[in-house]
């Protein structure tokens, strides 16, 4: 049994706990340390913010320290808040987060935002999400637009488990489609209305320079392409027109200072003329164009 003593130097009240960590994160050099702090107490003692902020001498259990003590350690290291929590918001769903996918961006919900304008403008019935990650993408369509089915490719199987996981706590698993699949590689002869995809499209030099949350813990493969950041990118601009039925979409979200490289792809024979679309920063972050 643990001496009445003890047991109280082990616990701290909230208040304490949340000056605490407020400190150690930002000491390490997290840029909202108390946002961050207030986050991980609330994971680490699973109490809301109203009772967080209601009830700042209520005191932490043992268990509840030592948890919060591993979380703090281990965002000290800069792991993302989204892998220690496992989870992360995207298109009003909360969707699971593993270091096996990429981290949902909100410019990636400008990919949503327009491929369901182009789903229900143009009546398509199925669609194609090629590096599927998390499923953030094909599942936000598919839990907004409930007439149309998915398939979603992605090369890593661990992935796939995860976009899995999320279409299932969604209720959209009936309706998506999940193969392992190199880019179309694992395709028969299917043929899809649209083709959406977040490739990886950071140039392999620029790496290094990426926040350490993302350069050492999201997973490379999903990042860059080991190369200019562009050979996904006209892997799919190339192969895409097999996949997709007569007059169909692609929509590919692109990197800072890609939009022209990019536009420049697309054979005006094949395709319409690209439309490019910023993002809030005023950064061309999506290719939108058809078949002729």
């Amino acid at each position: 049994m643990v001496p009445a003593r003890f047991e109280r130097e082990l616990m701290s009240s909230i208040a304490e706990s949340l000056s605490n960590a407020e400190t150690i994160l930002k000491s390490s050099g997290i840029a909202e340390p108390r946002r961050e702090a207030m986050s991980l107490l609330m994971l680490a003692t699973r109490k809301d913010k109203t009772f967080v902020y209601s009830r700042p001498e209520y005191l932490l259990t043992p268990d509840e320290v030592t948890v919060l003590d591993s979380y703090l350690e281990r965002r000290s290291q800069r792991e993302p808040l989204q892998y220690i929590s496992g989870v992360q918001e995207f298109y009003g769903l909360e969707f699971e987060v593993t270091p096996d996918v990429l981290i949902p961006r909100p410019e990636t919900e400008m990919v949503v935002e327009h491929a369901i304008e182009i789903i229900r403008t143009s009546g398509i019935e199925s669609f194609c999400d090629v590096g599927t990650g998390s499923g953030c993408i094909a599942v936000s369509i598919l839990h907004e637009v409930r007439f149309v089915t998915g398939t979603g490719l992605d090369v890593s199987r661990n992935a796939l488990k995860v976009a899995a996981g999320n279409a299932q706590k969604h209720d959209v698993s009936v309706r998506l489609k999940l193969l392992k699949s190199d880019l179309f590689s694992g395709l028969a002869n299917e043929k899809f209305g649209l083709v959406v995809s977040n490739p990886p499209y950071v140039p392999v030099r620029d790496v290094r320079d990426l926040q350490a949350e993302v350069r050492d813990f999201e997973p490379h493969l999903a990042l860059t392409d080991s190369s200019d950041g562009l050979s996904i990118i006209r892997r799919i601009v190339r192969d895409a027109p097999m996949h997709l039925s007569e007059q169909g979409h692609l929509l590919l979200e692109i990197g800072f200072d890609q939009s022209e490289k990019v536009a420049a792809m697309f054979d005006p024979g094949l395709w319409q003329e690209p439309e490019l679309f910023p993002d809030l920063q005023g950064i061309p972050r999506l290719v939108s164009t058809q078949l002729i």
